[in-house]
C-alpha cells in the first residue's frame, strides 16, 4: 500500500509555492519576480489537476481506439475469409497462391500498423499534454534566471565604479541576499513541479524531459549560490 513517503504529492508543493509567493510579495511586491511566482503557482495548479482533468477524456479516447481496433481486426478477418472462399471455389489455375500469400502478408502488416497506432493514441495524447506543461516549466525556469542575471554582488563593493551602461539594481546587501534566495527557491520548486508530471507517467520521453528540467534548475541554482557566497564576502569586507 502506498504511503505519503512513496510519492511526491501535489498539495505540499502548492502550499510551499503559495507561501513563497507571499514571502516575495512581502519584500518585493513591485518586482517582476513577484509576478513570476504567481505564474508558477498557476502553472503548478494546472499540473496538479491535469491528470484528473484528462482522465475522462483519455477514457473516451481509449474506448474509441479499442473499438476501431476491433473494426480493423474484423475487416482483416473478413478479407482473409473472402480470399479463402475464392480459393476454394475457383479452379486451381485461376488462383495464384503466391499472389494470395503476398496479399495476406501485406494485409497483416498494414493491420498491425493500424492496430499499434490506435492502441498508442491515448498514451501519445497524454504525453503531448504533459510535454506541453513541461515546456512551460522550462521556459519559466529561464525567465526566473533572467531576473537574477544582472544582480551582480560585485556592484555593491565600495570600490565598484559604475558606467553609463551599468543597470540600476536598487537593492541593499540584505535585500539582494533575499532576492537571490527567492530565485533559488523558485527554481527548486520548478524542478519539483516538473517531478509531479512524472508521478503518473512511465513514459521514457516524459521522464527524460523531467530529468533535463531538474538538471537545468539545479545548475541555475548553483550559479545563484555562488553569487550569494560572493555577496557574503562583500559584506564581510565592508564591515
Amino acid at each position: 500500500m502506498a504511503t505519503a513517503l512513496d510519492r511526491l504529492e501535489s498539495e505540499p508543493v502548492l502550499t510551499t509555492l503559495q507561501a513563497l509567493r507571499e514571502r516575495i510579495g512581502a519584500r518585493f511586491p513591485e518586482r517582476g519576480l513577484y509576478a513570476v511566482s504567481g505564474d508558477l503557482v498557476e502553472l503548478a495548479g494546472r499540473v496538479a489537476t491535469s491528470e484528473a482533468q484528462n482522465r475522462d477524456r483519455l477514457r473516451v479516447v481509449r474506448l474509441a481506439s479499442r473499438a476501431l481496433i476491433l473494426v480493423v481486426v474484423g475487416l482483416t478477418l473478413a478479407a482473409f475469409a473472402f480470399a479463402l472462399r475464392s480459393v476454394g471455389e475457383g479452379p486451381e489455375h485461376e488462383v495464384e497462391w503466391l499472389s494470395l500469400l503476398e496479399s495476406a502478408v501485406n494485409d497483416i502488416v498494414f493491420a498491425a500498423i493500424a492496430i499499434w497506432f490506435l492502441f498508442t493514441v491515448p498514451e501519445r495524447l497524454r504525453r503531448s499534454n504533459t510535454l506541453a506543461l513541461l515546456h512551460e516549466l522550462r521556459s519559466l525556469a529561464h525567465i526566473i534566471d533572467m531576473h537574477q542575471l544582472n544582480k551582480d554582488p560585485e556592484r555593491l563593493r565600495s570600490t565598484f565604479t559604475p558606467t553609463s551602461a551599468s543597470p540600476a539594481m536598487g537593492l541593499s546587501h540584505e535585500e539582494l541576499e533575499h532576492y537571490l534566495d527567492y530565485c533559488s527557491e523558485l527554481l527548486s520548486l520548478v524542478g519539483k513541479t516538473a517531478a509531479l508530471c512524472a508521478e503518473e507517467s512511465r513514459d521514457a520521453v516524459v521522464l527524460d524531459t523531467v530529468s533535463t528540467i531538474e538538471t537545468l534548475t539545479t545548475g541555475m541554482s548553483r550559479k545563484i549560490w555562488q553569487k550569494i557566497s560572493v555577496l557574503n564576502e562583500v559584506r564581510r569586507s565592508a564591515t
